[in-house]
């Protein structure tokens, strides 16, 4: 297993995942519950930022390895399904776009992995539209472990509202994107169904 200083930082956003989802299970005299949601953003965030500089910098420094290629999405995954998870137990997000976007990853992980081993990769590698629905995603899950206004250079942003919106849309750009992911390995797929 390589060591550098990209997978020192996806093995650190992996370390702060217990911290975002522990904050919120601290009694009210250790941290007060407007204190745990802007701890939790803190840390979501922290975690964002380490996954675009691991990819920066392994980029940058030669540094990128098989390792850091399977660690880095799962990374991102279990940053994603754990903040989804305490956002269904807090209400803030509805059960049902946490299932959309935590089984489409699952699903696509395991089409990726299969194209991989058909030697088809490239065909399902990652577009456009899934860089627009991890970003709506990425910004959705920090306002809505906020949840509660947010006044900004004059200006009041309600984080509920905007976080909600987010979530949905990246909810509907979760199932394009993987009804995309489909199309491009269906002829993978009824090839395989033919042999």
């Amino acid at each position: 297993m390589p060591f550098n200083i990209p997978i020192l930082l996806t093995w650190l956003r992996i370390v702060l995942i217990p911290l975002v989802v522990g904050v919120f299970y601290l009694p009210d005299a250790v941290l007060a519950p407007m204190h745990r949601d802007v701890a939790a953003v803190v840390f979501f965030i922290l975690a964002s930022l380490t996954d675009w500089f691991d990819g920066f910098l392994a980029r940058k420094w030669n540094q990128t390895s098989s390792f850091g290629a399977f660690l880095d999405p799962v990374a991102d995954k279990l940053m994603v399904t754990a903040a989804l998870l305490i956002l269904v137990q807090l209400a803030r997000v509805d059960a049902a776009v946490a299932l959309v976007i935590v089984g489409r990853e699952i699903a696509i992980s395991a089409l990726r992995e299969w194209m991989a081993h058909l030697g088809a990769a490239k065909s399902v590698a990652v577009n456009s539209l899934g860089k627009v629905k991890t970003a709506c995603q990425m910004v959705a899950i920090p306002m809505l472990l906020f949840y509660a206004p947010l006044g900004l250079f004059g200006v009041t942003l309600d984080t509920r509202v905007w976080g909600t919106w987010l979530i949905y849309i990246a909810a509907f750009l979760t199932i394009w994107s993987m009804l995309y992911y489909m199309k491009l390995a269906w002829p993978q797929i009824r090839k395989q169904q033919a042999g």
